[in-house]
């Protein structure tokens, strides 16, 4: 009997901080009836986030990479106009390059406030927007599960593609993804483990449940985790990017590198599987370097450029571009390789701006004026 082939539906969830036009700060406590008003237009699509001063998007189901760029234009424009009216605006960066989290507040929720209650200064700390990306394979959880332990390889070379969080409360940190950082302090974050089936993985969080410790799988936030909600595996290691584009050539990436596993386990052949120890050494890399330094190619066993890594992807996952349809947003990766990332904006900006006189904060300020740009710039 010939097998169905997956649909390869694709949803991208994206969170802004929202800031002070004037300030440029972020705004601690936005007016509810912003959130009430992009509720009215958006409904469902739209959400608070842990933090009081962010907000969160989500497309609907997409047949393609081309579809979620339209959903994501269209919901970033109504935020955006939205925000406006109360003088704010969405900002698509990982982390603000000024403002403290020592000033913020968590937004008032139930599962939000237990959330706090739990996990006290780590989650306080969380001011840091990430990008989402869902990839429906139909309701064989097996499949998920059997995709997932394949992909989380290629988690480092997807981060490395998103970064845009150097800054931190004033301060270049060295790294192109801060976010990380603090994100991995939460319990139950990082590269996920591996299960040899899905009832195996399902039994692990039982035991959790179980014990009190969760509620539901919802709280098990690897940067790759089979979806609770939907029959998806999710991908949540990437930076928010600033550029729209960028946000949706990595999504496409992501959906042909699972739909590559998928046609290699047609003809029996699989992806192999290395320890989590040499996946956070890549990990790290991608973290601290973004695409300025090499990645570990395991199989070579050596050092390799990440543009010649992602050239290496596109030509695997050509065949499966072409199925889908997305060759032009698979092509915008070279764009990034070539002109660099949120992250390397964010320093040629606030660079320029020193070279002209301008003082740290009003450097930075002009690092946010950008990212108010080119997030809007859709």
């Amino acid at each position: 009997m010939a097998r169905s082939t997956p649909p390869f539906t694709i949803g991208i969830e994206e969170e802004y901080h929202l800031v002070d036009l004037e300030t440029r700060l972020i705004a601690s406590d936005p007016p509810d009836a912003l959130f009430a008003t992009c509720k009215d237009k958006l409904g469902s699509l739209v959400n608070h986030e842990f933090m009081a001063s962010q907000i969160e998007i989500g497309t609907p189901v997409c047949d393609s990479p081309a579809e979620a760029r339209e959903q994501l234009v269209y919901l970033r424009s109504i935020v955006a106009d939205v925000a406006e009216e109360f003088g704010l605006a969405p900002i698509a960066a990982a982390t603000h390059p000024i403002s403290r989290w020592q000033d913020m507040r968590h937004t008032d929720d139930s599962r939000y406030n237990d959330i706090a209650q739990d996990l006290q200064t780590v989650v306080r700390r969380l001011l840091i927007s990430g990008m989402h990306v869902h990839v429906g394979l139909g309701e064989d959880d097996e499949l998920r599960m059997d995709l997932m332990n394949q992909a989380s390889y290629f988690l480092p070379h997807l981060l490395a593609l998103s970064t845009s969080s150097p800054f931190w409360q004033g301060n270049d940190t060295g790294l192109a993804s801060y976010r990380l950082s603090i994100f991995t302090e939460l319990p139950r974050t990082g590269l996920p483990e591996h299960f040899d089936t899905f009832v195996d993985y399902q039994r692990h969080v039982d035991t959790l449940v179980q014990a009190g410790i969760l509620q539901d799988a919802t709280k098990v936030w690897w940067d790759m985790r089979p979806s609770d909600r939907y029959a998806t595996i999710e991908m949540r290691i990437c930076d928010v990017c600033t550029d729209v584009n960028d946000a949706v050539a990595i999504a496409a990436l992501y959906m042909c590198i699972l739909r590559m596993l998928y046609r290699l386990k047609g003809t029996n052949q699989r992806w192999r599987q290395y320890s989590n120890m040499l996946i956070a050494e890549n990990r790290w890399r991608a973290q601290r370097y973004g695409i300025d330094e090499p990645l570990i190619d395991f199989g070579k066993g050596k050092l390799v450029p990440v543009p010649d890594l992602i050239e290496e992807l596109l030509e695997l996952t050509a065949e499966d571009a072409a199925a889908a349809g997305c060759e032009k947003e698979m092509a915008h990766l070279r764009t990034i390789l070539e002109r660099g990332t949120s992250a390397h904006r964010q320093r040629k900006t606030y660079e320029l701006a020193i070279a002209e006189g301008a003082d740290n904060d009003a450097a930075l300020r002009s690092v946010i004026d950008e990212l108010v740009q080119v997030t809007r710039a859709i």
